[in-house]
C-alpha cells in the first residue's frame, strides 16, 4: 500500500502542474487561432469584417504576450519536472527549442504591436483598452516591421511544427512520458486505488 502510494506521488511529481498545463494549451490554441486569423484577414478587402478580425488578431496577440509573461513567472516560482531520459543532443535541442519558443511568444506580439504603431493604427485590447503606440507613425518603418512580423510568425510556425513532431515521436516511437506529462487529463492506471 505504502509503495503504491509513493509510486503515485512520484508519478505526479514528474508531471507538469495544472497551471503550467492550462497555460501551455491555452497559449497553443490561441497561436493556432491567431495564425489562421492572420492568414485569412490579409487578403480581405477593407470592410467592417476585416477591421473586426484585425481587432481580434491584435487582442489575441496581446493575450499571448500576457500569458507568456504569466508562464515565465510561473516557471520561476515552480520549476518544471526534469526532462525524460533522452540522449544529450536531444536534451540540448529541446532546451534551445523551448527557449526559442518563449522568445518568439514575446517577440511576435511585440513586433505586431510595433508594426501597428508604425502604421498609425492604435492597438485597442479587447476593443476597450487603448494601448500606447510604441513608435511614431512612419511608413518606411511600418513596411520593415511588417516583414519582421511575418518572418517571426513563419519561424514560430516552423518551430511549433518541430515541437509537435518531437512530442509525437516521444509518444509513439520512444514511448516515453514526454507528451503524457503535459496532457490535461491523466488516465488512471488499471488497478490503481482511488
Amino acid at each position: 500500500m505504502e509503495r503504491d502510494r509513493s509510486r503515485r506521488v512520484a508519478g505526479v511529481e514528474q508531471r507538469y502542474g495544472g497551471a503550467a498545463i492550462a497555460l501551455h494549451w491555452l497559449t497553443a490554441i490561441l497561436i493556432v487561432v491567431n495564425l489562421a486569423l492572420g492568414l485569412s484577414m490579409v487578403p480581405l478587402a477593407i470592410s467592417p469584417r476585416k477591421l473586426q478580425w484585425y481587432l481580434w488578431h491584435k487582442s489575441i496577440g496581446v493575450t499571448v504576450l500576457l500569458l507568456t509573461g504569466m508562464r515565465l513567472s510561473w516557471r520561476l516560482i515552480r520549476l518544471p519536472p526534469p526532462p525524460v531520459a533522452m540522449p544529450a543532443w536531444q536534451r540540448r535541442g529541446a532546451a534551445v527549442a523551448h527557449a526559442s519558443l518563449y522568445v518568439l511568444l514575446l517577440a511576435v506580439p511585440v513586433s505586431g504591436w510595433l508594426y501597428s504603431s508604425a502604421t498609425g493604427v492604435q492597438v485597442v485590447y479587447l476593443g476597450a483598452i487603448p494601448l500606447p503606440n510604441l513608435v511614431p507613425r512612419d511608413r518606411v518603418l511600418g513596411d520593415a516591421l511588417k516583414v519582421v512580423h511575418v518572418t517571426l510568425n513563419s519561424v514560430m510556425f516552423l518551430l511549433v511544427c518541430v515541437h509537435v513532431a518531437a512530442a509525437l515521436i516521444h509518444h509513439y516511437v520512444d514511448r516515453d512520458a514526454a507528451l503524457r506529462r503535459m496532457l490535461p487529463l491523466r488516465r488512471r492506471r488499471k488497478g490503481a486505488s482511488s
